[in-house]
């Protein structure tokens, strides 16, 4: 296996459970991920989400660091349309500083939530989300500590200063964004489970790897792993996303229709709903990572960050396990020792 293996859990509430159940099986599943030998594992940001749990990366992430050992933890990612960057590179100096050489930075690009929620998040604020690429730059100028001397804010430093720095990662599905991270000299994460179109990969891929080729590629895809093909095809078998297309040009994936509806209504725009169906690697485990070698080979990705968007909690976690070095590794052995 060329390539290392990550899990983004975005804390589901299943059927007939509550976010506080939710919780625990992402504090379980990171302490299992740890020793089932993946390199990270990272928190999402969604907000006003009723099946979702996970609204505030920064703060599961700190509890998660003081629940496991030694695998890294970050956010999959804080939405930065929203926040200060200083406030941002505050709290992720506190995290590092906790624990030094264990906390990655991913910085999304989207709201993480319908646009009432985004105007929540941006209210008594004089922002309007339009800003992105000059908050990165300070975000990543308070990280480096380097405050450029014209800055209106010269001088200003995010403490405490961590020995061990964060490692940080731009979160993006376009090339576009590709381009912006190799531009700060930021590893990128290509959101293949939101975009699945393989020649967008292919011309973010190229972009990053020719602007940045010492940068880490990143791919955080959809996936279900199962003893059988057809059983997995059986899991991923109603699965589908829905895209808003607003009237101005943006559109927005949803995960469900009801979301999607809602998005569009709050809004405030004329706007279409279209369903697609989810594009996910489901199959035995040697399937899944036949499909990730060929991704790793032919775009030279480094890493999966690996999502499972299943409503069965037991397989999905089963899938985790199935995908995980460790369970490699055993097969790998028991193939040597017969």
């Amino acid at each position: 296996m060329g390539y290392k293996l990550g899990l983004l859990d975005q804390s589901p509430i299943h059927d007939g459970e509550t976010a506080f159940d939710a919780l625990q099986q992402t504090i379980r599943l990171a302490q299992q991920a740890e020793e089932w030998g993946y390199s990270r594992f990272w928190v999402s940001e969604h907000h006003h989400a009723e099946q979702l749990a996970g609204s505030s990366p920064e703060v599961l992430i700190s509890y998660l660091l003081a629940r496991t050992n030694s695998i890294r933890v970050g956010s999959g990612g804080v939405m930065l349309q929203h926040y200060s960057p200083y406030k941002v590179a505050e709290n992720f100096h506190v995290l590092s500083t906790l624990a030094p050489d264990r906390v990655d930075l991913g910085i999304g690009k989207a709201p993480g939530g319908l646009p009432l929620s985004t105007r929540a998040l941006q209210f008594g604020t004089i922002n309007d989300g339009k800003d992105f690429e000059g908050r990165f730059s300070f975000l990543h100028q308070l990280l480096e500590n380097s405050v450029d001397k014209t800055h209106p804010l010269a001088g200003i430093q995010a403490t405490p200063l961590p020995a061990g720095k964060t490692e940080n990662y731009l979160l993006g599905a376009s090339p576009k964004s590709a381009e912006l991270a190799a531009k700060f000299g930021w590893n990128f994460v290509f959101a293949r489970f939101i975009n699945s179109d393989d020649t967008i990969l292919e011309k973010a891929a190229k972009v990053y790897h020719s602007q940045y080729p010492e940068g880490r590629f990143i791919v955080s895809a959809a996936v279900i792993a199962a003893s059988t093909q057809h059983e997995a095809q059986q899991l991923v078998k109603y699965q589908k996303v829905f895209k808003v297309h607003l009237k101005s040009g943006r559109r927005f994936t949803l995960q469900s229709a009801e979301q999607a509806e809602a998005f569009g209504t709050q809004a405030g725009e004329p706007y279409e709903v279209t369903a697609h169906e989810l594009d996910i690697i489901a199959g035995t485990p040697a399937f899944v990572h036949e499909e990730l070698e060929h991704l790793h080979k032919t775009y030279g990705v480094d890493e999966f960050i690996l999502h499972s968007p299943i409503q069965q909690k037991e397989a999905r976690s089963t899938s985790f396990y199935l995908l995980s070095p460790a369970y490699t590794n055993a097969k790998r052995n028991e193939k040597y020792v017969l």
